[in-house]
């Protein structure tokens, strides 16, 4: 049941943060950038949103080794 709790709390997490990178786009575009601007900002938040997603994942299976 341990592992359950720690897919669903990085689950979590990942649904957290990526509504984050798209009010930071939202911000950006009405900061005045353009939308190809704002899009590439998001695009590139949210790449490393999953890269951490992947690195606290593997992680957590190391340690359960």
């Amino acid at each position: 049941m341990p592992g359950l709790t720690v897919v669903l709390l990085t689950t979590a997490l990942v649904v957290v943060v990526a509504l984050l990178v798209a009010a930071a786009g939202k911000l950006a575009r009405l900061d005045g950038d353009g939308y190809p601007a704002s899009v590439i900002r998001v695009a590139t938040s949210f790449a490393a949103v999953l890269t951490l997603a992947a690195t606290v994942t593997a992680a957590f299976a190391a340690l359960r080794r």
